[in-house]
């Protein structure tokens, strides 16, 4: 397995033809074959001292920018947008399937790029569903509009969606989504959240960048059995005790 095998693979599997004007791929080159591969969201003061302990041969990251001096021959592989549009809250086939979407299809675009999906869920209510998103996410940041007093099979379509704004929340109110999942609220969505009565879960950045980055471990490791993946221990994001705060 080298460096380059391992974009080849990326790059297929995060689209990364579409983000010709951000980082994808080999950031640092090394000719050393990859059997153990550490993946992190950034550096840190101790990534040389991890990679050391740990044996790895080359590194993915998605921020990149602050990295410094490495161990002699360590490659180093990153993928900014390309992994946040893929594997947190935008166009997510592997969100998608852990959350029973159906029926997908694109919500919104970002420079010709899918912005998010809106599919079919199977009927659940909304607190159900909120306790499902929750568990798989470690918490939620926050929870606004509609939240109490629904009846059984309330939810049966939902979105998730990389930005928030009004024209969004209407278009997936209008195509029948009764949640809209997001990393971050915009409280300048307040009015049009209201008056389309849905209910918005916020995901938190950070959150979704934890879970996609042990989305693609997992991956990795399925699909190259003889790779050893070394995932970064994340750090503890607030608010991921389970409790979730409750906003209009």
């Amino acid at each position: 397995m080298t460096l380059t095998d391992l974009q080849g693979f990326l790059d297929a599997l995060l689209s990364a033809e579409q983000f010709t004007d951000d980082q994808n791929g080999i950031y640092r080159p090394s000719s050393r074959p990859v059997e153990k591969l550490g993946l992190a969201l950034e550096p840190w003061p101790g990534v040389s001292d991890w990679i050391a302990e740990n044996g790895l041969d080359a590194l993915l990251l998605h921020r990149p920018w602050r990295l410094g001096a490495l161990p002699e021959g360590v490659g180093v592989l990153a993928y900014h947008y390309a992994f946040d549009e893929r594997l947190t809250t935008g166009y997510n086939p592997f969100l998608a399937e852990v959350l029973g979407f159906s029926d997908i299809s694109v919500l919104g675009y970002k420079e010709g790029r899918p912005l998010g999906m809106i599919g079919n869920v199977p009927r659940v209510s909304l607190t159900d569903f909120r306790a499902r998103v929750g568990a798989e996410f470690g918490g939620l940041t926050g929870v606004y509009g509609v939240q109490d007093g629904v009846q059984e099979g309330d939810v049966t379509r939902a979105c998730v969606v990389g930005a928030m704004r009004p024209a969004l929340i209407c278009e997936a109110a209008e195509r029948g989504a009764q949640v809209y999942l997001t990393g971050q609220y915009r409280r300048g969505t307040a009015q049009a959240v209201t008056e389309m009565g849905v209910s918005v879960f916020e995901i938190g950045h950070e959150r979704s960048e934890v879970w996609g980055l042990k989305t693609l471990a997992m991956t990795l490791q399925r699909n190259f059995p003889d790779l050893e993946v070394v995932l970064r221990p994340a750090r503890k994001v607030e608010g991921t005790t389970g409790k979730t705060a409750f906003r209009t």
